[in-house]
């Protein structure tokens, strides 16, 4: 490992501030392991970070971006099997205290003490990252683009799933479905042998099987729902960021249904009507990261080819910029920044 290295720096809170410079390597500690990146991808959260708003502004300033890093390990600190340099790995963001009730019992997920790479830490956007052992999985014969794209996406919409105990007998609702989280979603249903609605604002193109229903505005959601004459669904994942639409979419639901949201960072508020919510026994839970078992069983579905993540543009390390532009701009499938 090399005494400088380079980096996606933010010296401050917008894209202007952000400078590919070197940097003092860190050295792995004791429980954590030293990773040569090969790619990290664009994530909303970044754009938190840049615009100092929501869970973004928990970032102390100068900080490397990058959530989602995959790279081979190069060295480790002391309490982590050597065995594991080489090994080819990737990131998961959220790092939990390992300590707490929910981390004990295997719900790392829920854990209230948790830190983010590229947040409250050094991120992967950068020849190197140093980040504990427990938070570098396995990904096998994964490109390193793929496990990229999986590692933080595919684990959520397995823990909402969970969440909202979807099985082979639930009409599934999936919202936001044009994006990373949403692509993931429906594919994760379909696995689960569940009947998948996909709803977008964008043009949808799904996989065999899946009904498609685009809108315009969030309040059309239950009128396109219906015209598919299908049934009420019984399970809504909405992964949108939009709370009307959140709203809109567990008024769709049948007698007890269950929704579970993964994003809150367009429009925060969720409007429900009350009423409905309370005498149709219907249940609404949050899902902001994921359990260890999550990011095993996500990677294997995409191993399996069950999940295909979509690979969109891709950018050197040098024009990291271009690629927050990108997706900015509404870019197809997941961006991804090449740092070997």
């Amino acid at each position: 490992m090399e005494d400088l290295v380079r980096a996606a720096r933010l010296r401050g809170r917008s894209l202007d501030e952000l400078a590919i410079t070197d940097i003092a390597a860190t050295r792995p500690a004791a429980g954590e392991v030293a990773i040569a990146v090969e790619t990290v991808s664009v994530n909303q959260l970044d754009l938190n970070v840049i615009a100092g708003v929501g869970p973004g502004a928990a970032a102390a300033l100068p900080r490397t971006l990058g959530l989602d890093p995959s790279g081979v390990i190069t060295a480790v600190g002391s309490d982590v099997d050597p065995a594991r340099v080489g090994e080819r790995v990737v990131v998961k963001p959220n790092i939990p205290c390992g300590d707490c009730a929910w981390c004990l019992s295997a719900r790392e997920a829920d854990c209230p003490l948790q830190r983010v790479v590229g947040v409250h830490r050094d991120g992967g956007a950068a020849e190197y990252v140093v980040v504990p052992s427990t938070s570098a999985f396995d990904r096998g014969s994964l490109a390193p683009e793929v496990a990229t794209a999986a590692v933080h996406s595919v684990p959520i919409v397995l823990n909402a799933m969970d969440a909202a105990a979807v099985s082979a007998s639930d009409l599934v609702l999936v919202t936001g479905a044009s994006g990373t989280l949403g692509c993931a979603a429906v594919e994760v249903a379909l696995g689960l042998g569940a009947r998948v609605i996909a709803a977008s604002r964008s043009d949808l193109t799904v996989p065999d099987g899946v009904f498609a229903a685009s809108y315009a505005e969030p309040s059309d959601i239950p009128a396109r729902i219906a015209a598919l004459n299908i049934g009420e669904p019984s399970v809504v994942i909405d992964v949108s960021g939009h709370g009307a639409v959140t709203a809109a979419a567990v008024a769709t639901l049948g007698w007890k249904g269950r929704a579970a949201f993964c994003s809150s960072s367009v429009a925060a508020t969720i409007p429900l009507d009350g009423r409905d919510f309370y005498l149709r026994r219907k249940s609404l839970v949050g899902v902001a990261s994921a359990d260890y078992e999550h990011v095993r069983r996500g990677l294997r579905l995409v191993s399996d080819g069950t999940v295909r993540p979509v690979i969109g543009p891709r950018f050197p390390l040098a024009r990291i910029a271009d690629a927050y532009r990108a997706f900015t701009a509404g870019a197809s499938g997941k961006v991804i920044i090449d740092v070997e």
